[in-house]
């Protein structure tokens, strides 16, 4: 990257922070040459390679070898080239109240492996910063690469001219978030065709995620999932957390707030029959979160099947299941865990034609305002 005459991607390194690396250069506290030390960084879990890595059409949206640079480019180390990794594994202990609140229910019962008694939760964890193969993102949504490649530089504020100069440069490094892959249980069992998979896909929040803000499901949903994940891996299975950095569907939080000031103010009162609506009227889309891209990350772990995968989306659903993933189980979210302000939320999501195991509501129940007005 720092080598004009080597460079072979458009873009930059580190995602969406590239800029504060850049602005680190302009202050003088970061050499633009560094080349980063990689002794005792190699992975602490085995991840591939698998045959499948090889084709082009499976993984479009992330490196497969992003985790083993030091292990597949020896040599270019070696010599000097700046090659850094795009993906990094490590473990980690997880505790959540949710985690204790199931084991004080009895939902959960340490076993000193992948539970402890006070509560923490053993993990193995992936962080995944995208790399995207143009030819095969664009093949993913049925466009060309030439239509692709100007969009992007167009819509981009003309950032990467790259991408309409140098057709000979096929990967690009876009400027936004990545994913991380929590893994309870042996990762590497993941291949496993007789062992248990339980996995669900999160889409970022950091409103409920992180605050517990009750407008949404989105972190009592992620503590089920984790608790369905943890379930799994005491069973001899796998748990997989697939955590991608789309806040507000990919919106943004700027936007993802308007819509919240949108839906409290309207005439009627926040209600589930303009739930959608309220959202395209201030973002011009209801839905940028793109979910054709997520399985790419199920593709490198080697996820064959899911068995419980805890979503009630058809988003993620169709674009696991049309990349050959096949789904056992679908797991909604208990209606105990739906805060009182997210009915609206599960109401509209109900029968927009997410996976529920109750009755759709009906249109004149779709009408009735439920949310909470801004100053109540």
């Amino acid at each position: 990257m720092s080598d004009g005459a080597a460079r072979n991607v458009i873009g930059a390194h580190s995602g969406s922070y590239l800029v504060y690396r850049a602005l680190a250069v302009a202050a003088g506290t970061l050499d633009p040459v560094h080349i980063a030390d990689l002794t005792d960084t190699s992975p602490v879990a085995r991840i591939g390679p698998y045959p499948h890595w090889g084709d082009p059409n499976k993984i479009v949206s992330l490196d497969p070898y992003g985790h083993m640079v030091s292990e597949v480019f020896t040599k270019q180390l070696a010599d000097g080239f700046n090659i850094r990794p795009t993906i990094a594994v490590t473990t980690a202990r997880i505790n959540l109240p949710e985690i204790k609140d199931a084991m004080s229910d009895a939902r959960l019962k340490p076993d000193g492996n992948v539970l402890t008694a006070n509560g923490d939760a053993r993990v193995t964890k992936a962080a995944i910063e995208p790399v995207w193969y143009l030819p095969g993102i664009a093949e993913r949504f049925g466009i060309s690469e030439t239509d692709l490649r100007r969009t992007l530089f167009e819509h981009s504020g003309g950032m990467y001219t790259e991408l309409v100069t140098r057709s000979d440069l096929k990967i690009f490094l876009p400027p936004i978030g990545g994913l991380t892959v929590y893994c309870f249980g042996d990762v590497s069992a993941v291949q496993d065709p007789g062992k248990e998979i339980a996995c669900r896909v999160h889409d970022e929040c950091n409103g409920s995620d992180v605050f517990g803000s009750d407008i949404c499901t989105c972190r009592p949903y992620l503590a089920h999932g984790i608790e369905v994940c943890i379930q799994t891996a005491q069973r001899g299975g796998v748990g997989l957390i697939i955590y991608n950095r789309k806040e507000g569907r990919a919106l943004g939080e700027v936007t993802k707030f308007l819509v919240y000031n949108a839906r409290k103010r309207q005439h009627g009162g926040d209600r589930a029959e303009t739930y959608f609506e309220r959202t395209e009227c201030v973002a011009g889309v209801q839905d940028m979160r793109f979910q054709e891209l997520m399985p790419d990350v199920l593709t490198w772990l080697g996820v064959k099947r899911i068995h419980r995968f805890v979503s009630m989306s058809d988003m993620k659903y169709d674009a696991i299941t049309e990349q050959g993933i096949e789904i056992c189980e679908r797991i909604s979210i208990p209606a105990g865990l739906i805060p009182k302000d997210a009915n609206v939320e599960m109401d509209a999501k109900k029968a927009a034609g997410y996976f529920t195991n109750e009755p759709e509501p009906t249109a004149e129940q779709l009408k009735i305002a439920k949310g909470r007005g801004l100053d109540d």
